[in-house]
């Protein structure tokens, strides 16, 4: 099966089964999305009550693990990110076009945003965990975030990573270039994902591109990884 059909017909069936569970933890995505596309909106947005959005949003999708620096922390730890994030240089980013990410100063926006992200986090890690950390701050966490409060890029986690490098897609760091190559299969098969993404809704709101691919490759590399490990049984 081509790759833009493996990822249709994947994402389509988990949607109609996720549909299924009002609670369900893919909810949490969609909670956070839709109260920092409000916020955007609003004159005075409650910087407290996204920051504990985002923070569920996190835990849901495994970034509150035991070994996780975030698990020593409040919720108001991201007070001081929420309030960047919705400062209004950064509407362009929010739930943006594939193609606009081939434009360089949006790809400059969006690497202001990168590093205002880690250098916040990684000080708190730091302060944590101790100063002299071997490793910089996971590119997990930062492309979670950016995926929850702004639908701009994919997460770029173990099984999404998985998922593009099986269907050789783009690279598996996360780069510029990497997000280049989604954008250029975004591009080439842009009349059946636009066609899927019509039916995913977080709420009143079309999924993003960027959260089209994430789901779909998220799931390959999930159904891959069940699939080894069968073999192995």
């Amino acid at each position: 099966m081509d790759t833009i059909d493996l990822l249709v017909n994947t994402v389509t069936a988990a949607y109609e089964t996720w549909r299924s569970d009002p609670n369900g933890r893919h909810r949490s995505w969609e909670h956070c999305y839709k109260n920092f596309h409000d916020a955007r909106h609003q004159k005075s947005p409650n910087s407290d009550y996204l920051s504990l959005q985002l923070a569920f949003y996190l835990a849901s999708w495994g970034m509150y693990r035991g070994s996780s620096f975030l698990l020593q922390k409040d919720y108001r730890i991201h007070i001081p990110i929420v309030e960047e994030i919705l400062e209004p240089q950064y509407d362009c980013l929010f739930g943006i076009e594939c193609v606009a990410l081939e434009r360089q100063e949006v790809q400059e926006l969006l690497k202001k945003l990168e590093i205002a992200i880690e250098n916040h986090y990684d000080g708190i890690r730091r302060g944590t965990k101790g100063p002299h950390l071997k490793y910089g701050l996971s590119t997990t966490l930062i492309t979670k975030i950016l995926m929850g409060t702004l639908g701009c890029v994919p997460a770029y986690d173990r099984y999404f990573v998985d998922g593009i490098k099986s269907q050789h897609v783009t690279t598996g760091n996360y780069s510029i270039k990497s997000l280049l190559g989604l954008v250029d299969f975004y591009k080439r098969n842009h009349v059946k994902l636009e066609a899927t993404r019509k039916q995913l809704k977080a709420y009143d709101l079309l999924y993003p591109q960027m959260k089209l691919l994430d789901v779909g490759f998220w799931l390959i590399g999930v159904n891959k990884d069940m699939e080894s490990n069968t073999d192995k049984k």
